[in-house]
């Protein structure tokens, strides 16, 4: 046999010449970006050092934070309704879900905040009656009962619960449809069936998306300013009206949103991995509960 061929084969590493212009211009361009931002005298950062932990803008910001994380429950628990609604075999049950979703999935947030902040003048009263007729069981004047948080909160929760019913819904009936097969089959009430069976499976798919909504619903707190509500984003526009500095008072809000959104970013990271590496026996909210004790070390 021949000795040459005996000796081990070089690997020779494939080139790629187009990959290394790329990162180099890639790497001048971002050098570009930050010299004309960060040395910039006109995006005025003293001016961004000075307000970005000023007590009123940590105060809009806890705000911004208490809006969206009560939003974001409540919009939870009306989407969860809905959605059960929407898989419901009554059709009168399923259009009802239908038409809410369709409705506030239609109508703009802004609308809908304005129409609720001038909810006293379409009416005065709130009243728990039978219709087309005098009994009164309670009542309730809507000027009372409708401040600015509650207002920006119910806007809010109304119109992400359209979206979060949607999302509970697909991971539902991404489920196969033999799991609903054989827990039937099992004489599982629909609640158990429910429980142990489906929402285990579907909420995989569900939880990724639903902190997808939060990341937007975060964001989607700064249309409250329409409110004169004094979250982050018309606590900024207060300052800036005063003291003209526009640009670094924008970007202290900015850099406050992307925070937020950064966290729950890396909280939906760790719940796509967790949930993708979860055991299978792991099922019902007590598999969710180890999953994320797990990740926690609690």
């Amino acid at each position: 046999m021949d000795q040459n061929s005996q000796l081990p084969y070089r690997v020779v590493k494939a080139r790629h010449p187009m990959r290394y212009i790329g990162s180099a211009v890639a790497i001048l361009l971002i050098l570009i970006l930050l010299e004309s931002v960060f040395f910039n005298s006109k995006w005025e950062w003293s001016v961004f050092r000075l307000w970005f932990f000023d007590p009123a803008v940590i105060s809009g910001l806890y705000l911004t934070l208490k809006l969206t994380f009560a939003a974001m429950l409540l919009s939870f628990f009306l989407g969860g309704i809905l959605a059960m609604m929407r898989l419901s075999s009554s059709w009168l049950v399923q259009s009802v879900a239908w038409f809410y979703i369709w409705l506030f999935r239609s109508v703009p947030l802004l609308v809908v905040l304005i129409v609720l902040y001038n909810f006293s003048y379409l009416y005065e009263k709130i009243a728990i009656a039978i219709p087309f007729t005098e009994v009164v069981f309670a009542s309730y004047k809507t000027i009372n009962a409708l401040d600015q948080f509650t207002t920006a909160l119910i806007g809010l929760a109304i119109v992400q619960s359209a979206y979060t019913a949607e999302i509970i819904r697909g991971g539902i009936l991404a489920v196969d449809k033999g799991q609903f097969e054989a827990s039937s089959a099992l004489g599982l009430s629909w609640w158990h069936r429910t429980y142990r069976i489906i929402f285990p499976q579907a909420i995989r798919s569900i939880l990724p998306a639903l902190v997808n909504e939060c990341i937007s619903l975060s964001k989607g707190t700064a249309i409250v300013y329409v409110l004169a509500m004094p979250e982050l984003f018309y606590t900024v526009q207060m300052v800036y009206n005063r003291n003209q500095q526009i640009i670094p008072l924008l970007m202290v809000a900015a850099v406050w949103y992307t925070i937020i959104t950064s966290v729950f970013s890396v909280i939906q990271y760790a719940i796509e991995s967790k949930l993708s590496r979860a055991q299978k026996r792991n099922t019902g909210f007590k598999g969710l509960f180890h999953i994320l004790r797990s990740k926690w070390g609690r």
